[in-house]
């Protein structure tokens, strides 16, 4: 109950943000809003490599030794900032690129990158040590930071809004001083609770990339394929398509106290689950997320106006793209499911990374090749041909591994973690989702 009351405060507080801004700004300040943030979520992807979420597996039974989870802790780190710099530099080179038909000033484009090198580093920070708090078991603090963040930046920007200061870069900023304060807090928790100093290894370093490489292919590619409508109608479109991808993105936030179980709940639980409870846990999770995406994917097609009436008056006549963004984000939420509970299993394999990467990249160049890429119709068809495509991947790995079994990896330590779902009890335990 208390994670339902704290995370579906946070959740409210951090889609009413965002809805707030679609319809407090400007269309080309918007615009701005969007383009940041959407670069963002490639960059953490990218300086992550879903490294951090190899930390839980690898530590296993061995949740009590401190030492053990700080040295993975700290070769994690040493991983992450080497991605940093590799990362870092291509945002410098490439970032101008993207943005060269914008208009945007030298001076608005230089800022931008700079924000970007701030907050993607403490969102890295954010997803390593939340990590750390998650496998402690300590989330109520986690629940409280996040929260925190999320009703002190709404706060904020009401401020900001009363006082007539409101503009692209005070709700951009506003946004990033809630995820350097995330960052900062995790990392202080973390460490106090370690109670001891990590020393990196070769050898953590090795099964830390080990654990996660099946998926890297996957993960980097989706990293840049995951932002490749808005990364198209930015460079070909108009300011005004780029305002309302991103404003119809925002009723992807319909699903996002749901999806916070995943981290946090569904795959602790299914990583501990005994394989003889597997099948029945399994097919109930996939029928519940199932009927919850097909009843809202209905109200999206027969009530789009309910969507638009959130969004404002300057978004009213994108009834059909609303159904089209719906469908994108629970054909989504299910295949994330699904590659939660598989990775927690690990039903991964080196084929499905192959597959989803070819099939994505063709059905991309299609839609490049045959379709308007500057319309915002096309942006969000491409966006749910491609969700789609991902979706069909994990149906697939899970069919291969129920029938096949779970891929074999050599680790130091047992992949099972040493807690259930019997254990998440939020009121003793303090933990933060990774951003």
């Amino acid at each position: 109950m208390q994670f339902l009351t704290l995370q579906g405060i946070t959740a409210a507080g951090n889609l009413l943000y965002g809805v707030l801004c679609v319809r407090l700004l400007p269309t080309n300040d918007y615009a701005k809003f969007v383009v940041l943030f959407g670069v963002q979520n490639t960059l953490l992807i990218l300086m992550d490599a879903n490294f951090s979420n190899s930390l839980i597996p690898l530590v296993g039974e061995r949740v009590g030794d401190h030492k053990v989870i700080a040295d993975y802790v700290a070769s994690l780190r040493q991983l992450a900032h080497w991605a940093y710099l590799l990362v870092g530099a291509g945002l410098v080179l490439l970032f101008p690129q993207l943005v060269r038909n914008r208009a945007w000033s030298g001076g608005t484009i230089a800022a931008m990158v700079v924000i970007l090198l701030v907050s993607t580093w403490f969102m890295r920070q954010s997803a390593q040590y939340g990590a750390v708090l998650i496998l402690l078991r300590e989330r109520t603090q986690w629940y409280q930071a996040q929260m925190v963040s999320s009703l002190g930046t709404l706060a904020l920007l009401g401020v900001f809004w009363a006082m007539h200061w409101l503009s692209a870069f005070a709700a951009i900023l506003i946004n990033v001083v809630g995820i350097v304060y995330v960052g900062v807090y995790y990392a202080v928790k973390a460490r106090a609770l370690l109670g001891v100093k990590g020393r990196p290894s070769k050898e953590k370093r090795k099964a830390i990339v080990r654990l996660g490489l099946p998926n890297m292919p996957h993960t980097i590619f989706y990293a840049m394929q995951g932002q490749i409508s808005l990364f198209l109608i930015t460079i070909f479109g108009r300011t005004a398509g780029v305002a309302s991808l991103g404003a119809l993105n925002r009723l992807n936030g319909i699903y996002m106290v749901v999806v916070q179980l995943l981290p946090l709940i569904i795959e602790p639980y299914f990583a501990k689950l005994p394989k003889e409870r597997l099948k029945k846990s399994y097919w109930m999770v996939v029928t519940l997320t199932l009927s919850l995406a097909t009843f809202i994917t209905l109200i999206g097609y027969i009530v789009p106006g309910l969507f638009l009436w959130v969004l404002g008056p300057k978004y009213a006549n994108l009834q059909f793209e609303v159904f089209l963004t719906i469908s994108a984000a629970s054909a989504g939420y299910l295949s994330g499911t699904l590659w939660c509970i598989h990775s927690a299993r690990r039903f991964v394999y080196w084929w499905s990374s192959v597959v989803s990467i070819c099939v994505t990249m063709v059905v991309q160049v299609l839609f490049i090749w045959k379709g308007d890429v500057s319309t915002l119709r096309t942006a969000l068809l491409l966006n749910l041909a491609t969700v789609g495509v991902a979706l069909i991947v994990n149906v697939m790995s899970g069919i291969a591994g129920f029938t096949l079994g779970p891929r074999t990896v050599e680790l130091e330590t047992p992949i099972i973690p040493e807690y259930g779902l019997e254990d998440l009890n939020p009121v003793t335990a303090e933990v933060q989702e990774s951003l």
